[in-house]
């Protein structure tokens, strides 16, 4: 309550409004820090809010519009009084209008007269409001939207309105906060777990299985791998690492996944297919930057050839032989720079032996240097079935704490073993 005292002092301080006046409008004031209000959801809290607010400003209207993901446009979000606004999903674009300057400057902006000059929003003049005052919704520094009031007969806002209307943004900022992250993490869980399945697909001659594991800090994030039939007969399997974390991250992954399995079915040299991969990013993603491990390998002979942008080296294991990384030399991330050349590795999977994928999330800690942990990682493994390879990996590294990225693993070990006739 000391920010609501505040107000208070300063209304009465400025002579706004008498100390008896202002003991009222504490009283309304304290109708928008209402512990009660806790208990709504997102939605239902906001819309209570704008009615609060109406009443605690006798405005004939209250809205909310929030930042699109762009940071270009503003999307009509909750209303009261100018309901029609949600109902059509009007966008106002940022720096230009009554709202856009809001969400521009970052400051209050007050208009005693509304008219074809100042607002874009067709709504606000077909409704007839006249004068309107706006304050920026904000996350720290950064503006997440717009909350407004307008009346439908002149008003002349006074400093003691837009601070008690900056309060009311404040409480419905940390309510679109918390619905923004609970929405971001339960898409990227669901996007997440549609492009990962549980278990790789079966391939003859082959041992598959993998891992994958949200972040205890950041959940989900652009981590992935992947497996797949080639029309020459050969395998196809990758892993990778989108930088950054949460539904953006887990978009462009499933995109990169995507494309990169439409370039292997053009070519079966794994550079190729990351040159091919990067330039797409680079077009189409051009703030993205991903680690990738890209293979192709043929079941029947062993025969393996690996491409690398900026990814961690594999470990293999063979029989009766100590686990040892293939020296995958490592050229630029996806997205790092343009014309990036690439390269191929030539090696080979013996019978019995397992190649195992991993992504930095499994082996980078604060507390200790990544080349340790991939040390760490090498020395626990040993020849075995996949699926005991990802539970000792998992096992070996996580073992005293939860990951705080997220990580994926991918096992692939060769049996030897023909398809049917």
């Amino acid at each position: 309550m000391d920010a609501v005292r505040q107000v208070e002092d300063a209304m009465v301080m400025s002579g706004d409004v008498s100390r008896a006046g202002s003991e009222e409008k504490l009283r309304r004031l304290q109708t928008i820090t209402d512990a009660a209000l806790s208990q709504l959801g997102v939605e239902d809290l906001l819309d209570e809010l704008l009615e609060r607010t109406r009443d605690l400003l006798q405005a004939d209207t209250a809205a909310i519009l929030l930042v699109d993901p762009s940071g270009t446009e503003l999307v009509a979000t909750a209303a009261s009084g100018l309901e029609e606004e949600v109902r059509q999903g009007v966008r106002l674009p940022v720096g230009r209008g009554f709202a856009g300057s809001v969400a521009a400057r970052g400051e209050p902006v007050m208009l005693d007269q509304v008219d074809h000059t100042n607002v874009l929003n067709p709504i606000l003049l077909t409704r007839g409001v006249v004068s309107v005052l706006g304050v920026p919704m904000l996350n720290g520094t950064q503006v997440i939207g717009v909350l407004h009031v307008g009346t439908l007969t002149p008003r002349r806002f006074t400093h003691d309105d837009v601070e008690l209307l900056r309060l009311v943004a404040d409480r419905a900022s940390l309510a679109t906060q918390a619905r923004l992250s609970r929405l971001d993490r339960a898409a990227a869980v669901a996007l997440q777990r549609s492009l990962l399945p549980a278990r790789p697909q079966a391939v003859p001659g082959l041992d598959v299985a993998a891992r994958y594991v949200p972040g205890a800090a950041v959940g989900v994030g652009g981590d992935w791998y992947d497996l797949f039939a080639l029309p020459s007969g050969q395998i196809g399997f990758a892993i990778g690492d989108v930088a950054g974390h949460g539904l953006r991250a887990a978009v462009v992954m499933g995109r990169i996944r995507s494309a990169l399995r439409a370039y292997a079915l053009e070519t079966d040299d794994p550079a190729d297919v990351l040159t091919r991969l990067d330039r797409k990013v680079q077009l189409f993603e051009p703030d993205v930057m991903a680690t990738v491990l890209y293979a192709v390998l043929d079941p029947s002979t062993g025969s393996l050839t690996l491409s690398s942008a900026g990814h961690l080296p594999p470990v293999l294991t063979e029989p009766d032989e100590p686990s040892r990384l293939i020296a995958v030399a490592p050229d630029l991330p996806l997205g790092a720079y343009r014309s990036a050349r690439r390269h191929n590795t030539p090696a080979s999977l013996p019978p019995g032996g397992c190649l195992f994928l991993y992504t930095d999330g499994l082996v980078e800690r604060r507390t200790r240097p990544l080349d340790d942990g991939v040390e760490l990682l090498r020395a626990a493994l040993t020849c075995a079935p996949a699926d005991t390879m990802c539970t000792t990996a998992m096992a070996a590294l996580l073992d005293e704490a939860a990951a705080t990225d997220d990580v994926a693993v991918l096992a692939v070990r060769r049996t030897g073993e023909k398809s049917a006739a």
